[in-house]
């Protein structure tokens, strides 16, 4: 226990990512005994497989503030559980098996789509899948990507960044051209993100593109000069750069179609030119109907992400329906699951973190909304009767866990499993290593864990 005093509570805390564990600090200090629950086998979430793997310094603060959290002895975990529809759990198990509220931090895990003919062609993916392949997460990790030389991303935020920054860093492609129906006023990038691939812009061409569409900029009172420059400020702190790629923009083109040749593989991107409108306060791109095609041989969507709709639970507009009049609001926002079918919540669960709204992609974020979730959890508590014997109904779950067959990883396995994979870095020279599927993580595991005499 984290307060010094009796917990009275047993809950659920699903999905072990910013959100997550950052609810569950705050659950547990509260009178709570936290059972957190992750697909995956390492806790993190985000902070582990959605950073860009270079920035070490980021990702090993957020660990060691992880590593805080799970030490708490009133807080358990169980990686490599998937709850689910098609899960070793379901959501209508989990809620059967006595906890007084369920916390749903799972993040989006599903990818948003545009619903364009050509998605299926060879040479289409998802920024997620990608992030993920180059973070090591299983099974993303051992997934092929055929990337070609002319690659187009769709999408001006810093996932659209981070991608193109392993294009141009690592794979190392001829030319990078980021997609947007809108104008450069409202790219959604950072200064300090484009820092990794300014040198690598092209300024002839970015030049060209502003000059294209000032007109358009001009006659709804944006500042040209100012967005151009926005652009251009990473270069004074840019990383040197270590390929020859081209990086330009192409912006007021609305994706309408992607082309395909016989073979099935990607050989350009339909687009339908855009203008912009004012609509209330900010601005709106219109499409003018007439399109044209840009020759590329991979398409990667960066268009944000949608939660799974097999987790178990209400979705509506690409999130988790939440109850429109909540009886534990925090901050002014809805933190309770609902069912619109019955018009009323769903007893006992709750949603935060990018389950309950999409993604921004900021850890911080992520962080802050858990924690709201978690104050409306406990506001829900303090209308239950504590737990009378809790040690016996934490035994009777763990009983039920252990009936599913199934090696769920423990916070003392997760943190044996760090320390190997922090000596194999070690002995190789590296910032970090990384067992790139679940098999080798498991293997290392049990190796690990003395084996009971017989």
């Amino acid at each position: 226990m984290v307060n010094g005093t009796q917990d009275k509570y047993l809950v659920a805390v699903i999905g072990a990512g910013p959100a997550g564990i950052f609810a569950a600090r705050q659950l547990a200090s509260e009178g709570a005994h936290v059972v957190l629950f992750n697909r995956d086998i390492k806790p993190g979430g985000l902070a582990e497989y959605g950073i860009y793997p270079a920035k070490h310094k980021m990702k090993e603060g957020l660990r060691k503030q992880f590593r805080r959290v799970l030490e708490a002895p009133n807080v358990e975990y169980y990686g490599n559980i998937t709850i689910g529809r098609k899960g070793d759990l379901s959501l209508k198990e989990l809620r059967m098996m006595g906890f007084q509220a369920i916390l749903v931090t799972v993040g989006a895990q599903g990818t948003k789509w545009l619903g364009l003919p050509g998605e299926d062609l060879a040479g289409v993916y998802h920024a997620k899948d990608i992030v993920y392949h180059y973070n090591k997460l299983p099974p993303f990790s051992q997934k092929k990507f055929s990337i070609g030389k002319r690659v187009a991303l769709i999408g001006v935020g810093n996932v659209m960044i981070d991608i193109a920054r392993w294009l141009i860093r690592e794979v190392k492609v001829d030319q990078v051209i980021a997609v947007a129906r809108r104008g450069p006023a409202e790219v959604k990038f950072t200064k300090k993100e484009m820092q990794s691939v300014a040198r690598n812009l092209d300024l002839e061409s970015l030049d060209d593109e502003i000059s294209r569409v000032a007109p358009v900029m001009e006659s709804i009172g944006q500042d040209v000069e100012a967005a151009k420059g926005f652009i251009l400020a990473g270069l004074g702190k840019a990383q040197e750069p270590v390929s020859d790629t081209r990086f330009s923009f192409e912006f007021l083109a609305s994706p309408s179609r992607i082309v395909g040749s016989e073979q099935g593989e990607v050989r350009g991107l339909e687009v339908e030119d855009t203008t912009l409108v004012p609509k209330n306060g900010d601005t709106k791109a219109q499409r003018l109907g007439t399109k044209r095609v840009l020759s590329f041989d991979t398409v990667i969507f960066c268009i944000g992400d949608r939660v799974d709709e097999n987790f178990g639970l209400p979705v509506r507009w690409n999130e988790f329906v939440k109850n429109p009049q909540p009886s534990f609001p925090v901050d002014g926002a809805s933190y309770e699951a609902f069912d619109p079918e019955v018009e009323r919540p769903v007893d006992k669960v709750f949603v935060a973190g990018w389950s309950r709204e999409a993604s921004s992609g900021l850890v911080g974020v992520a962080r802050k909304d858990g924690e709201f979730g978690a104050q409306a959890v406990l506001q829900f508590l303090e209308t239950q009767p504590p737990k009378e014997n809790l040690s016996l109904d934490l035994a009777a779950t763990r009983s039920q866990l252990n009936q599913l067959h199934k090696h769920l990883v423990t916070k003392e396995e997760w943190q044996k499993l760090e320390m190997i994979e922090k000596t194999e870095a070690e002995r190789l020279g590296l910032e970090e290593y990384k067992f790139a599927s679940n098999d080798e993580m498991m293997a290392e595991i049990e190796k690990a864990t003395p084996q009971p005499a017989d």
